[in-house]
């Protein structure tokens, strides 16, 4: 692992608590937040326009709590695998952010990072129109609070451009984390 992965990982770095108190008030959902390479790079996807939830949006893999999965990281894990074809185990997480709840689908999503010096091919499924592989110094940098009413905003509201890409809502809150942290570190 490079010095500045290196960084990046024992910033990111966080006690993992799989668990929620109160699960009786939301849908409840886990992703996986994949960070690699030299240059640190996150795998995001595009969901088809044909999905009942989130159609045609940007998103970290990752799903709906099943009540097979032991907690909210078995979830992130599985759905991970079922959704680009990659194995994480338990032990290769190595943080995780603050719940974020999507405004349109009423979801608590509970996000996890790992990070890691390379990553095997990937394969979409079919809930998966394409993977991105986005540049994540560059990404944080592009930043904007987001003002379309489309989005139903609230405070707390930002967009992130990748090429023609917009990411907003859920996934724009998790990379607002992920920025505030790694600024505090002096990384970005």
């Amino acid at each position: 692992m490079t010095m500045y992965l290196e960084k990046v990982k024992n910033a990111l770095s966080t006690s993992i608590n799989p668990t929620i108190d109160d699960t009786s008030k939301t849908k409840l959902a886990a992703v996986m937040i994949i960070i690699y390479d030299n240059e640190p790079t996150t795998i995001m996807i595009k969901r088809p326009e044909t999905m009942n939830h989130h159609a045609g949006e940007i998103s970290f893999p990752g799903g709906g709590w099943d009540g097979q999965d032991a907690d909210f990281l078995d979830t992130a894990i599985r759905e991970t695998r079922e959704e680009i074809g990659i194995d994480i185990s338990r032990n290769q997480v190595t943080g995780q952010l603050k719940p974020v709840i999507t405004l349109n689908s009423g979801f608590t999503i509970v996000p996890f990072i790992t990070i890691r010096d390379e990553i095997p091919s990937l394969v979409p499924n079919s809930e998966i129109e394409s993977i991105l592989k986005i540049p994540l110094m560059p990404l944080l940098k592009t930043m904007n609070e987001d003002k379309d009413p489309a989005h139903k905003s609230i405070l707390e509201m930002y967009t992130f451009t990748f090429q023609n890409h917009l990411i907003w809502g859920a996934s724009a809150r998790m990379f607002k984390q992920i920025l505030a942290i790694l600024s505090a570190h002096g990384i970005v």
